[in-house]
């Protein structure tokens, strides 16, 4: 799967437009909550917005130019001024569309306007299908890329990649987690009835770990309940018919962020047996521009701006205190 979300639906099975909220009645109580399904590369139309300003409705923390990152700058950029990432805009929390349709927001598209800001340069969005990115900055139409992409050995046989954040899974629970549940103490979560969607990774791989993890320890394996879409399980969550909610992180701190009241996210992300859930920025193989963003995300992660970002859209789980750049 990758790490992207999908255009959202109501909780109440009527289609919305990306970004508003969706209301659903559970429990004798209006739920008001942007969410979205997982999934991969949208197929929505990516001409939308295309060249739009990368601005959130939110002031963004403010950031000076880094010395050091705009010292390693390629002289023909400096001398444009600007720089150009491509994002697919259909997937809340991180890469979306104000509720103007024309306006980039987003945990990515704030990102790439400070790293922008600490490079001294202005910041064009276009809006592109996800797989459209890979080969539009191949091609040289676009600089860079800030779309949860995984550092995976395909991708960086034609990318430089810088890591920015930890796009993981998470446990999302009732407000006050009444149970006590929590995703990176595994065993709380035996024999409690937490919900999974379908063909999810955290359904094939990382739950039916967990539920073995159990029964090998004697207790009761994990009352797994796997549901078509993430607004289907918030829903049962809410009307107390489930304990929990296992999926994507950004899609569940998404709900929390919208729906405090309601629903809990768990303080720590799922930790996997093997591997990690870092996701990377992407420049084309070589790129002059990797050294200078590299040297950018470290001086946003050395400040506060970096994780106030990331808390502004419910994504603080997600922080990593180290860039890398990889090759």
């Amino acid at each position: 799967m990758l790490p992207l979300t999908n255009t959202s639906t109501s909780l109440k099975g009527t289609i919305m437009r990306v970004g508003t909220k969706l209301a659903a009645v559970a429990s004798g109580a209006a739920l008001l909550v942007t969410i979205s399904a997982c999934g991969g590369g949208g197929g929505a139309d990516a001409s939308a917005a295309a060249g739009a300003d990368g601005t959130s409705a939110d002031s963004l923390p403010q950031v000076q130019p880094a010395a050091a990152a705009v010292k390693l700058l390629p002289a023909a950029l400096k001398e444009r001024g600007t720089l150009t990432m491509a994002a697919d805009l259909h997937y809340p929390p991180t890469s979306f569309l104000d509720t103007d349709n024309k306006t980039p927001i987003g945990y990515n598209v704030d990102i790439a306007t400070l790293l922008a800001k600490s490079l001294g340069m202005k910041l064009e969005i276009k809006n592109v299908s996800f797989d459209g990115v890979v080969p539009g900055i191949a091609a040289g139409r676009y600089d860079f890329t800030a779309t949860n992409m995984s550092p995976t050995p395909e991708r960086l046989k034609v990318l430089d990649m810088v890591t920015y954040w930890a796009a993981g899974s998470s446990l999302v629970t009732s407000k006050g987690n009444p149970l006590k549940l929590s995703i990176s103490e595994q065993m709380t979560l035996c024999g409690h009835k937490i919900a999974v969607v379908t063909g999810s990774t955290q359904a094939e791989k990382y739950l039916p770990q967990i539920s073995g993890d159990c029964s090998a320890q004697g207790k009761p394996p994990v009352d797994t309940v796997v549901l078509p879409n993430v607004q289907a399980a918030l829903t049962q969550l809410a009307s107390k018919r489930i304990e929990g909610v296992f999926n994507d992180t950004s899609q569940l701190a998404w709900a929390a962020k919208q729906q405090p009241q309601a629903f809990e996210l768990s303080p720590q992300q799922y930790k996997k047996k093997v591997g990690n859930s870092i996701v990377a920025l992407g420049v084309a193989k070589n790129s002059p521009l990797a050294p200078a963003l590299h040297a950018a995300m470290q001086s946003l992660m050395a400040g506060p701006a970096y994780k106030a970002t990331l808390d502004k859209w419910g994504l603080g789980t997600g922080a990593i205190s180290t860039s890398e750049l990889l090759k």
